[in-house]
């Protein structure tokens, strides 16, 4: 069996943009499009976000990034093909994206996610995310999303 490589990924890069677009057609069968806060590749690739891609074999089997804010780092994208779920792969890029935002000096990771995703929010929650208020340009009052913080310990991160 090929071993899989958790490693920054180009978002326009076609497998990878493919990943991403599978990623917006799941969320727009599942939410309404004011719901949906997708962000574009382009906006991807600024120089404040981190994208990375799980790969096997040269196959995009898993993708997620962060946005570093000021003063915290938002989960961005993280999204796994149903033929690799159940491999770890989103807990993985979870840790990698955390390790990066205490890399850049933010002890907060913060993350919006929808209310029809269940494994999502059950991942969040056992890697020790908390329900928080809305933040940045999200909308206050939209019944669909689901807001959720962690506190990043750096000794902790770091030795993973």
């Amino acid at each position: 069996m090929n071993a899989i490589i958790v490693t920054i990924a180009d978002p326009a890069d076609p497998p990878v943009r493919a990943m991403v677009e599978a990623l917006d057609a799941y969320l727009s069968a599942l939410y309404p499009a004011e719901s949906n806060h997708l962000l574009d590749i382009e906006v991807m690739r600024q120089p404040e976000m981190r994208f990375f891609a799980a790969f096997r074999a040269g196959e995009v089997l898993a993708i997620g990034g962060c946005w570093l804010h000021a003063d915290y780092a938002e989960v961005k994208r993280v999204f796994v093909t149903p033929a690799a779920r159940g491999l770890g792969l989103a807990k993985r890029l979870m840790q990698r994206i955390e390790a990066e935002a205490v890399a850049g000096g933010l002890r907060i990771a913060r993350l919006e996610t929808g209310i029809h995703q269940p494994e999502s929010l059950g991942l969040y929650r056992r890697l020790g995310y908390a329900d928080c208020g809305p933040f940045g340009d999200y909308p206050a009052h939209d019944p669909n999303s689901v807001f959720m913080e962690k506190r990043l310990d750096p000794g902790v991160i770091l030795a993973r």
